[in-house]
């Protein structure tokens, strides 16, 4: 019998290039809100989504694509882009047959990281997406790297909430020796049926909910609401 694929969760961006991911798929995991509007963008009908690593990037890639410019720094749109990082402001009847060019303060930059160390393949995951996903990752019998973006570099609690998710879906196709991954389990574990009101505490959501995101944020936690698997192929994200 075939040993199984290893999988480990990687709780910051600072902490990427103590692992090996060559080879390997790398999840990227922004749920307030990079890797949610992504899904529920190509999930209502986006034809590609560029994620770009800085807002002169961003404008340029929408000149010459004629795509939407979007993104967010600080949870703000950032001047000079034409919309956001809002799962909202993509429906069906704006986003379909569009590209959709975008820039976030945490969740393109793991991505272009990640491609850079070497990753196989990178495809994005948050709760909207969350049972396409871990399909995915059992199918494909590789190893699996977790990202989560978390806050400039400072761990957060909903991605790492989300990795726990991913595992106890999927843990039994897994070997997984990694205290990230045992501690992101068990806190998934404690707070699931109560998630909605727990992710309130966390410094994301009080730095968002400033901006009267809280709708947002409630969607962010919502399992397979645009239930597609985001793709990482020759510079677009499509689904896969």
């Amino acid at each position: 019998m075939s040993a199984k694929p290893n999988l480990h969760t990687i709780l910051s961006p600072r902490l990427l290039d103590i692992y090996d991911v060559t080879d390997s798929i790398v999840v990227i995991i922004d749920v307030f809100r990079a890797t949610s509007t992504i899904a529920t963008a190509l999930y209502n009908g986006a034809t590609r989504i560029i994620p770009v690593d800085s807002v002169e990037k961003c404008i340029e890639l929408g000149n010459l694509t004629g795509g939407i410019t979007a993104g967010e720094r600080d949870g703000k749109i950032i001047p000079g882009l034409k919309h956001g990082n809002s799962p909202a402001e993509y429906p069906r009847s704006f986003i379909e047959g569009k590209t959709l060019v975008l820039t976030t303060t945490n969740g393109t930059k793991l991505l272009h990281m990640a491609l850079q160390s070497g990753a196989s393949e990178v495809v994005t995951g948050s709760f909207p997406n969350l049972s396409a996903l871990c399909q995915h990752l059992v199918q494909q019998k590789k190893n699996v790297f977790l990202g989560c973006s978390a806050w400039k570099d400072r761990f957060n609690l909903e991605d790492t909430l989300f990795a726990g998710a991913v595992i106890e879906q999927i843990k039994s196709h897994f070997t997984i020796h990694c205290d990230s991954s045992l501690m992101a389990e068990n806190m998934y574990s404690l707070h699931k049926h109560d998630l909605k009101s727990f992710i309130q505490h966390t410094t994301h959501w009080h730095r968002l909910a400033q901006y009267g995101l809280e709708k947002d944020l409630e969607y962010c936690v919502s399992p397979d609401k645009a239930n597609i698997l985001p793709f990482y192929q020759n510079g677009d994200l499509v689904i896969a």
